[in-house]
């Protein structure tokens, strides 16, 4: 396609200008190239013959969903959501996090444009976890995990936007709303080398905006699956900030010379246990429910700090969005105030939130 030529043009050299690591930023670039050209417009899936009832049910609630996110959340209407592609895998691309052995601060990349960020995507597995196993050789602690979405920030939705993809388009009502909703959010604004920031606003957006979408007429089953989710979702996050304010704690023992690493890893190791006891009793609790078997299992400091991006700001955010009325266009206003900012000064901004009457 002319147009997908078009754009390798344009990014390879954006991509490529000063840096030794072309083989990683071709995958990038192919591997969503081939995203694209795999994907087909919404109508021409409702309109074909061959396509399962299923998907078309599903395609059909996800533009009901997105024309919710622009008309009530005020969220970007543009070429985003509006196609369908199946990739044939589970996962749309792979994410490396690493952190140190007693630390919970993640190793960072840097690229042109998107900034720095705390993880390293990969569109073939394979590579993802050739890429861990170098990570742990160098004696990081390493975590590979799929991802079902991504956004490119809105800066390509002249050449089709980011497309609904197999990978999520069977989630639940709610989780689709959710996930379409934070993809969304993230083209309203984007602050390089704060990733924090970035994915804490879009977590708080996704969150009140399904709040918002499950109290229409016609969603209570839906909104009473949710309910049970959330309330596990929130037990588990509760859980695991717990655990890291713990390892947080044992690692700032790590600046006296009287305790060794060897003390620090029993320490941590403890923590650890309890963590993972802590999980099981809250799945017995569930009824078994598995939902995050895959994550305690491999957790550790890079998945802990991978996890505390998309959260540890969401209160602050959340106290704004009440302080703005509750009106999407003036707190997108006041977010974007907040970005503004330098660095230090938004931090500070964001913790004064959190500590306002009545927060919590």
């Amino acid at each position: 396609m002319h147009t997908l030529r078009t754009l390798l043009l344009l990014l390879l050299p954006a991509l490529l200008a000063g840096c030794a690591d072309t083989r990683y930023y071709y995958q990038s670039v192919s591997g969503h190239l081939q995203l694209m050209q795999a994907s087909r417009p919404v109508a021409d899936w409702l309109a074909d013959p061959q396509a399962p009832d299923g998907l078309k049910t599903r395609l059909a609630l996800a533009q009901q969903i997105r024309a919710f996110a622009v008309t009530e959340l005020k969220l970007p209407d543009n070429a985003s959501y509006q196609r369908y592609a199946d990739l044939q895998r589970r996962a749309v691309v792979w994410n490396v996090v690493a952190a140190p052995e007693f630390s919970l601060t993640l190793k960072t990349w840097c690229f042109p444009v998107a900034g720095c960020v705390g993880y390293r995507s990969y569109f073939n597995e394979a590579e993802a976890r050739s890429e861990a196993a170098a990570l742990q050789q160098s004696g990081l602690e390493v975590s590979v995990y799929g991802v079902p979405a991504y956004s490119t920030l809105g800066w390509l939705n002249w050449a089709g936007g980011d497309p609904l993809l197999n990978t999520f388009i069977g989630l639940t009502d709610a989780e689709l709303a959710r996930l379409i909703f934070h993809e969304l959010a993230h083209q309203v604004l984007y602050v390089p080398d704060d990733t924090r920031f970035n994915e804490s606003f879009a977590t708080a957006v996704e969150r009140l905006g399904v709040q918002r979408w499950l109290a229409q007429p016609g969603t209570e089953t839906t909104r009473r699956e949710a309910t049970e989710l959330t309330s596990r979702r929130q037990q588990f996050r509760a859980l695991t900030l717990a655990t890291r304010s713990r390892l947080a704690d044992i690692y700032q023992s790590n600046q006296a010379p009287a305790l060794d690493s060897k003390g620090l890893f029993a320490m941590k190791n403890e923590a650890m246990r309890d963590f993972r006891a802590a999980y099981a009793e809250l799945r017995r609790s569930w009824g078994g429910y598995p939902g995050y078997d895959a994550w305690v299992a491999g957790a550790n400091n890079a998945a802990f700090g991978a996890q505390a991006a998309y959260d540890e700001l969401v209160p602050a955010f959340e106290v704004l969005f009440t302080r703005e009325g509750q009106d999407w266009s003036r707190f997108y206003a006041a977010v974007r105030r907040l970005a503004a900012l330098p660095a230090p000064e938004r931090a500070r901004a964001l913790q004064q939130l959190t500590l306002e009457p009545g927060h919590g």
